[in-house]
């Protein structure tokens, strides 16, 4: 490294013997939130907790059996246009997300299957390309609509209303306020007790893009999910930058606390948060940490996501494939042409995987919002070659690194 690094953090001891305390005597935290409370949109006898499958588990087992969840797999996490299984995707991330919040959780006696349930379901209304593909769609969806795209708030949508499985209003909490690109140095939680007031919450969310920097979980559990994201993905986009080439080596990051390295950063990152909110009613960090969070954010900014993997240009081609497949899918829509495949693949997806799924009443919600669905769904790979179905003569194309690109020609 350029600097010295800094140590791996430790438990402040009284805290730990605090832990190994509450452990022995089966103590739990006052704060973590009672499964017997949780609240759902109906009350159906098949989602009663048992022994065998308490609440969350069920929301757990909901999420990961959901066709969204599938897509995680060839979803851009932060590096487009590559095929290297040494870098991440979404769904390594957000196993990331989970294991890096239960560890957190697990030393702060929170309920981790909350924490769990939130975690992997965070990011399911993410779209293809990232971050970058985000900001397309939304690009376009305020263009034509003048309401805002963003992946936490189509997330609720996904896993509440395009896939309803009746999922429990504290995990619908945690994943639309878990948005990891506003950190807090203190995460004080929300007040969101009813679907009433989750639901408006959302609506001003489409409608007020300001509404997501305020956004505060409920549950300390969402806290932890939040400030989680932030640590799950800091370190390991640098290793995945090293691993291909974006990055020489880590010597450009500073750090006088949290560590430039993954292993650190989430070390140290775990122990500070235990270390200051043990025992307290919000999820905190220390002013060392805090700052050092922030500045590792920019780093990674600077060194990284600026660059986020996009191939000779290839930002901007994919910026005009994503306004010309809306415009044509909205098309579509508005014609009802049935051979398009926004109804051969979309609506016949929605057909079979959706429980109680209406064909009239999910379009009147009106073309834009059901083509943003569609789009958003697709994993990268997906909307390459839907691209190409679309538009078989345009000459925008992407040229994607494979495992081989890197070997000399061979004669």
């Amino acid at each position: 490294m350029g600097t010295t690094e800094p140590p791996y953090l430790t438990l402040d001891p009284a805290i730990e013997a605090a832990i190994y305390e509450d452990r022995a005597q089966g103590r739990k935290n006052p704060l973590a939130f009672d499964e017997r409370a949780i609240v759902r949109r109906s009350n159906k006898a098949h989602d009663e907790a048992t022994l065998a499958r308490p609440a969350f588990v069920r929301d757990i087992e909901k999420i990961i059996n959901l066709p969204a969840y599938n897509r995680y797999a060839d979803k851009t996490q932060v590096f487009s246009f590559m095929h290297n299984d040494e870098i991440s995707r979404r769904g390594l991330h957000v196993q990331l997300v989970s294991r890096v919040a239960r560890g957190i959780g697990s030393l702060l006696g929170l309920n981790e299957s909350l924490i769990e349930a939130i975690a992997l379901g965070h990011d399911v209304g993410h779209t293809p390309f990232g971050h970058a593909g985000e900001r397309f769609l939304n690009d376009i969806y305020h263009r034509e609509t003048g309401n805002y795209f963003n992946h936490n708030v189509h997330s609720v949508r996904v896993l509440d209303r395009l896939y309803p499985r009746n999922i429990s209003l504290q995990t619908l909490d945690g994943v639309l306020c878990h948005n990891g690109e506003f950190e807090q140095q203190v995460l004080r939680l929300g007040s969101t007790q009813d679907f009433e007031t989750f639901d408006e919450l959302v609506a001003q969310c489409h409608k007020d893009e300001s509404t997501i920097a305020h956004l505060r979980p409920s549950t300390l559990e969402g806290c932890v999910v939040r400030v989680s994201d932030m640590i799950a993905y800091l370190g390991k986009d640098r290793q995945d930058a090293l691993a291909i080439g974006v990055l020489d080596s880590l010597d450009t990051f500073e750090s006088t606390y949290i560590g430039a390295d993954n292993a650190r950063i989430i070390n140290n990152l775990t122990i500070d948060i235990v270390n200051h909110s043990y025992g307290k009613d919000t999820i905190s960090l220390s002013e060392e940490a805090f700052l050092d969070l922030k500045t590792a954010k920019r780093q990674n900014y600077d060194e990284i996501y600026l660059k986020e993997g996009m191939v000779e240009g290839a930002q901007n081609v994919v910026e005009e494939m994503f306004n010309d497949m809306y415009e044509l899918l909205r098309s579509d829509v508005q014609s009802a042409n049935e051979d398009s495949p926004f109804y051969l693949h979309h609506i016949e997806s929605m057909n079979r995987l959706s429980h109680s799924f209406d064909l009239n009443s999910y379009l009147e919600e009106g073309a834009d919002m059901v083509v943003v669905d569609y789009i958003a769904s697709m994993t990268d790979s997906y909307f390459m070659a839907l691209y190409d179905y679309l538009f078989p003569r345009s000459q925008k194309t992407i040229m994607v690194r494979d495992f081989c690109s890197d070997l000399p020609p061979r004669e």
